[in-house]
């Protein structure tokens, strides 16, 4: 995350910093040029000693006039703070759009909307409660990030400062399985029955979803299954770009398991059917990335064949008997169904 920081800083935040909170330098010239403000050791004692150094030595960004023209230097750590809740909070929220609208257009298949479970105003209330979860949970994630940028986790730079070139490439599986093991327990423990309707409901609101139910959780429910992501940089080496590029992944393969798109008949990928069978039968298909723990869990169900058969998918048997199987679910889960369902369309009389 400190890459992030590195290049958000350069063009974005070292402006805004510099202006609202310009650096003290009583004595200096009102039109010292930026070559005198870094010379640090002739600065007053009120000014920035901050100096620059590289996040990577693989990418480095140099740094302009501004970040040298505020009160808060770029490692003073209310900065740093504050910086990396707005990062998870605004490009969380963009991330969030440009991904699940990209699925919403090129892939979602809108015949969905048709499906009798489909609520009324549904893509509305999916992106209401994304709006409600993010900057809540950008309040719980912020910190981590602030420990990995101040030195506190396991992140490494270069091959020679992780355990070899080999890693490079096993730490990729190595995530996966950690945090899908992880996730799998804290999914599946977010359905017991003293949880459950405090936390995980919003989130089964959506017996159909559409890509932007991806986000949409309680704040606590989508900060509890991100932990394993966030812990694992704590207990195993990482490498920088790896974790930028394993966020960006984490956040497409959240977004793909519900657009609705049942590409991945694999009895290993835990892809939009299996996911899609969560989200109708509730209490199977707990993974996140693979069906093994589910399998191993005995919570497994295979998706059932008419998904992946475009003729049967969307047909009116198929949901009927989804929205049956559906109703004494949630007549046994939740004691009774609040959702606004869209109104079935009259018969016509012949």
């Amino acid at each position: 995350m400190d890459i992030v920081l590195e290049v958000l800083d350069t063009f974005l935040f070292d402006p805004i910093y510099a202006t609202l909170l310009p650096a003290n330098t009583p004595g200096s010239a009102p039109n010292a040029t930026f070559s005198s403000m870094r010379e640090v050791p002739t600065l007053p004692p009120t000014a920035t000693t901050w100096q620059y150094k590289p996040a990577s030595q693989y990418l480095s960004v140099e740094p302009g006039k501004y970040a040298y023209m505020s009160q808060w230097p770029r490692d003073d750590w209310r900065r740093q703070l504050f910086s990396l809740y707005l990062i998870t909070w605004l490009f969380g929220v963009i991330i969030y759009y440009v991904l699940a609208t990209l699925s919403y257009v090129f892939v979602f298949d809108k015949a969905t909307f048709n499906h009798p479970r489909y609520l009324k105003n549904q893509v509305r209330l999916e992106m209401r409660q994304a709006n409600i979860a993010l900057p809540i949970m950008a309040i719980f994630t912020a910190p981590v990030f602030w420990l990995e940028v101040r030195g506190y986790s396991k992140l490494y730079d270069t091959v020679e400062e992780g355990p070899g070139m080999w890693y490079n490439i096993a730490q990729f599986p190595i995530f996966l399985l950690f945090t899908d093991f992880f996730i799998y327990w804290i999914h599946r423990g977010l359905h017991h029955p003293l949880i459950y309707k405090r936390l995980h409901k919003p989130h089964h609101k959506w017996i159909m979803p559409t890509p932007y139910a991806s986000h949409a959780f309680h704040p606590l429910d989508g900060y509890a299954q991100g932990i394993p992501y966030h812990a694992y940089p704590f207990l195993f080496p990482l490498q920088k770009f790896a974790y930028v590029a394993l966020f960006v992944f984490v956040n497409i393969w959240t977004v793909i398991i519900h657009d609705g798109e049942y590409v991945a008949d694999n009895p290993v990928i835990n892809g939009a059917a299996c996911h899609t069978m969560h989200h109708l039968y509730f209490n199977f298909n707990y993974g996140q990335f693979t069906t093994l723990w589910d399998r191993l869990g005995g919570s497994y169900r295979k998706p059932n064949d008419e998904l992946f058969r475009k003729e049967l998918k969307m047909c009116q048997t198929t949901w009927k008997k989804q929205a049956n199987a559906v109703d004494e679910i949630v007549k046994e889960v939740e004691g009774g169904d609040d959702r606004s369902y869209l109104p079935e369309e009259p018969k016509k009389v012949r």
